[in-house]
């Protein structure tokens, strides 16, 4: 495919993953569907986030290293296409940890305790005290991210603007130093439809809790989730009204299912009562059938050659290399550090 016309006049996009697993629907709704409609209007760099990674599975690199094809082979499946979006690894591009360095000196250990999406990371990891260093420091991490590449937009989950606010607290103190606009401030762009919870109802989807639909799922291994999918815990009769608040078969319909009139239809019908659940599980099960079968089968396309797929990756990682060594190399020159 054919890259989109005037990329230097596109915003550009930041967005990425850490590659700890294989992604999901959660990450499908949240994230990857918008980034195939976003290389038609931007200029997007998409990061596999294995340095970031590391900050808390150091006691399991294979794990995030064998995941960096995984993931790029989700991407591909899905539709981002190297032609239109950079794809790059970032523990290749050594100049986000050179800018990472710098910004530690702009921010306070006070102020990174007290981000609210680290202190909720903090305390879902049980870490208490004994925070990694390189956990800690998350937000320089992510701001280096962002302003390598004079990102303007980085799509994020609610929970994460604080991020990106620091970010940009980041960014203004760097410029007043310089006494210059060097970088440039980004904009948190949030998905219309949030975080999806799991299949068991819980909150998120986790490999972990085991409550994920892969994108790379088996019909029957979809077909076992959606028997696992929570609906109405009291909807005990098929002729009982059901309740749509917390149910997850129609969360799931909300988000994937694109005969809104029908489902309106089927809503209506559970909410009154006579309506089983195992039929709108059956609902569910067929539009996630149609949605995932031409992903697998595209991933299998391309599984079937990873040396093309680590090709690719090296040749967006230059790419992204080359724009990162410009910015770094105009703050090296804003903090006096160019000497040859």
């Amino acid at each position: 495919m054919n890259s989109p016309a005037n990329t230097t006049e596109l915003p550009v996009i930041l967005t990425g993953d850490r590659p700890t697993g294989p992604l999901h629907l959660g990450h499908f709704i949240g994230s990857l569907r918008n980034r195939v409609s976003y290389q038609q209007t931007a200029r997007q760099f998409v990061m596999l986030a294995d340095a970031q990674a590391l900050t808390d599975n150091m006691d399991d690199v294979a794990k995030v290293h064998r995941n960096v094809i995984e993931v790029a082979l989700d991407y591909l499946a899905v539709g981002i296409d190297p032609a239109q979006s950079t794809i790059f690894i970032q523990s290749q591009v050594p100049e986000l940890t050179e800018l990472t360095f710098y910004y530690l000196n702009l921010v306070t250990v006070a102020r990174l305790e007290r981000n609210p999406t680290v202190k909720e990371e903090i305390r879902l990891r049980g870490f208490e005290r004994d925070i990694p260093a390189g956990f800690l420091t998350y937000p320089a991490s992510q701001a280096a991210d962002i302003t390598a590449f004079k990102a303007r937009l980085v799509p994020v989950g609610e929970d994460q603007i604080p991020m990106i606010e620091q970010t940009n607290e980041i960014v203004r103190r760097f410029n007043r130093i310089a006494g210059r606009p060097v970088l440039v401030e980004a904009e948190a762009r949030v998905p219309e439809i949030g975080r999806l919870p799991g299949v068991d109802g819980k909150a998120k989807m986790s490999k972990s809790l085991g409550n994920t639909i892969n994108l790379g799922a088996t019909p029957d291994e979809i077909r076992s989730q959606v028997k696992r999918v929570y609906t109405d815990p009291l909807h005990l009769r098929v002729a009982d009204p059901g309740h749509l608040e917390g149910n997850v078969a129609f969360l799931y319909l909300d988000a994937f299912d694109t005969d809104k009139a029908a489902l309106e239809e089927m809503k209506a019908h559970y909410v009154r009562g006579g309506l089983a659940d195992s039929l709108v599980k059956a609902r569910l099960e067929t539009v996630l059938q149609a949605l995932l079968a031409p992903i697998r089968e595209r991933r299998q396309h391309y599984e079937q050659d990873r040396a093309q797929v680590l090709q690719m990756l090296r040749e967006g990682t230059e790419k992204a290399r080359e724009v990162a060594a410009r910015t770094t190399d105009d703050v090296r020159a804003a903090l006096g550090l160019k000497y040859f």
